[in-house]
C-alpha cells in the first residue's frame, strides 16, 4: 500500500515516514503544497496524510484542488489547527479524517489502516493459488503459514499479486519501489527478487526470469 506524506516539519515527515515503512508501507513524502498538488495530479496512492500548514500552498487548497480532480484517495488531515472551524472547513472540502498534533504514531497508524480499507475498491486481501497477501495489515501468508518478509520484500510481492502472469521489468520495480529522494538499484532489486524467491518456492509458487523482459510471479506446477 502507498502512502503520500505531506508535511513540512522534517523531523516529523522524517519519523513518520520511517515508521510507516516498517509497517510495510511504501511511503512518498514532499514537504509543501505545490510538491503535493504535483504528486497528486501525476501518482496514484492509497492514502494520503496532509499536513495544512504547508509553505508554498495550503493543505486545504492541495486539498480542495485534488477533489476538484475527482480524486478519491481517503484523505488524513493532519494539523496543529485543532479549532472546530478548521475541523470542519478540512471535511467539507474533502477530508476523510482528522487528526491534531500532537498525535499518538499507534493511532495515526490505525487511522491509515482503517481509511486504506474504507478506500479500497475491493478486497484487501490478493491471492495466487495458497498465496495471500493483505494490503492493508501487510502480511502474507503461504499454504496457511505467515511469511516472514521484509518491508521491501512485501512490497515486491504486492507489486507481483497486483500483475499476475505479467512481465515486470526491473526498471519498472525501481520506478514503482523507489520513494521520492530514495534511489534503489537495479542490482538491490535482484538481491530482493532472490530472497523472496528463497521464501516462496518452498510452498509451490516461483518467481520466473525472462532474459530480456523481466519476472513474473507463477505458481509451479506439481511434479
Amino acid at each position: 500500500m502507498r502512502v503520500l506524506i505531506v508535511e513540512d516539519d522534517a523531523v516529523l515527515a522524517d519519523g513518520l515516514t520511517r515508521s510507516l515503512r516498517q509497517s510495510g508501507y511504501s511511503v512518498d513524502c514532499v514537504r509543501d503544497g505545490m510538491a503535493a498538488d504535483a504528486a497528486l495530479t501525476t501518482g496514484e496512492f492509497d492514502v494520503v496524510i496532509l499536513d495544512l500548514g504547508l509553505p508554498k500552498m495550503a493543505g486545504l487548497e492541495v486539498l480542495k484542488r485534488f477533489r476538484a480532480r475527482n480524486g478519491s484517495t481517503p484523505v488524513l488531515v493532519l494539523t496543529a489547527l485543532d479549532g472546530v472551524n478548521d475541523r470542519v472547513r478540512g471535511l467539507d472540502l474533502g477530508a476523510d479524517d482528522y487528526l491534531a498534533k500532537p498525535f499518538v504514531l499507534a493511532e495515526l497508524e490505525a487511522r491509515v489502516r482503517a481509511l486504506a480499507r474504507r478506500g479500497a475498491p475491493t478486497s484487501t486481501v490478493l491471492r495466487h493459488g495458497d498465496l495471500s497477501f493483505d494490503r492493508v495489515g501487510k502480511t502474507a501468508e503461504l499454504k496457511g503459514q505467515m511469511l516472514d518478509l521484509s518491508a521491501r520484500e512485501l512490497a515486491l510481492l504486492e507489486i507481483f499479486l497486483q500483475r499476475p502472469g505479467r512481465m515486470v521489468n526491473k526498471e519498472q520495480m525501481v520506478d514503482l519501489l523507489c520513494h521520492w529522494g530514495e534511489e534503489v538499484s537495479t542490482n538491490a532489486i535482484e538481491v530482493y527478487i532472490h530472497r523472496l524467491r528463497k521464501k516462496l518456492e518452498p510452498g509451490g509458487v516461483r518467481i520466473v526470469t525472462v532474459r530480456g523482459l523481466g519476472y513474473c510471479l507463477e505458481k509451479a506446477q506439481a511434479a
